[in-house]
C-alpha cells in the first residue's frame, strides 16, 4: 500500500520551509517500519522506490514545481530509473534521504536521490528520469521554467548521466517480442 501518511506528513513538514532552487538538496528524515521489509528482516527494493517518493514530491514542493503542476493541470511521471543498493537497512533503522535536481534535456529532467544510513554509510543511490506531462504528452523541461517564472539554466548533464541515457536507449522496446 501506498504511504499515504507518510506523504503528509513529509508535505507537512515543508510547507513553511523556504524554497529551494533547482539545484539544491533537500534532506528529510526517515525509519524503515515492519510494513517496508522483506522476508530477510530489511527494507524491500520495491518499497525503497517508493520510499523515494517521500523525498521528491517535497523537492518539487519547495522549488515550486508543485504549485506550477496544479496551475497548469500538469502531472509529472517517471520515465525511467537506475538503483545501486549498497547496505542494507534494517527494520526500525533510521536513515537520512537527500533528493536533487541534477539537470534537464529536451525532454527530461534528471534527478537524483539516495539513502544514508545513521553511520554515514550510503545504502542506495537512485538517479531518475521524470517528465512533466499535459494533454499531448511531455512538455518541454524550458517551458516548465518558463512556466515557473524561473529563469533557472539546466547545468551541463555529467557524463554519469548521459552514459545511462547512451546506454537506456540501445534495449529493443517494447522489450521481449519473441
Amino acid at each position: 500500500m501506498y504511504p499515504f501518511f507518510r506523504m503528509i506528513k513529509a508535505m507537512w513538514q515543508v510547507r513553511n520551509a523556504p524554497p529551494m532552487g533547482f539545484h539544491e538538496t533537500h534532506v528529510s528524515h526517515h525509519r524503515c517500519w515492519p510494513w517496508d521489509i522483506d522476508m530477510w528482516m530489511e527494507l524491500n527494493n520495491g518499497r525503497t522506490l517508493t520510499l523515494l517518493d517521500l523525498g521528491r514530491i517535497p523537492l518539487a514542493q519547495r522549488t515550486g514545481l508543485i504549485e506550477t503542476l496544479r496551475g497548469k493541470r500538469w502531472a509529472l511521471t517517471m520515465a525511467g530509473v537506475s538503483v545501486r543498493y549498497r547496505r542494507r537497512i534494517r527494520t526500525f533503522e533510521k536513515f537520512t534521504m537527500k533528493s536533487r535536481a541534477l539537470c534537464w534535456d529536451d525532454k527530461f529532467m534528471y534527478l537524483e536521490q539516495c539513502m544514508v544510513k545513521g553511520d554515514g554509510e550510503v545504502a542506495n543511490h537512485a538517479l531518475y528520469r521524470a517528465a512533466v506531462t499535459d494533454e499531448n504528452g511531455i512538455v518541454v523541461p524550458a517551458r516548465v521554467i518558463e512556466a515557473m517564472q524561473s529563469d533557472a539554466i539546466s547545468p551541463p548533464i555529467p557524463d554519469w548521466v548521459q552514459n545511462w541515457i547512451d546506454a537506456d536507449a540501445t534495449p529493443p522496446w517494447p522489450p521481449m517480442q519473441d
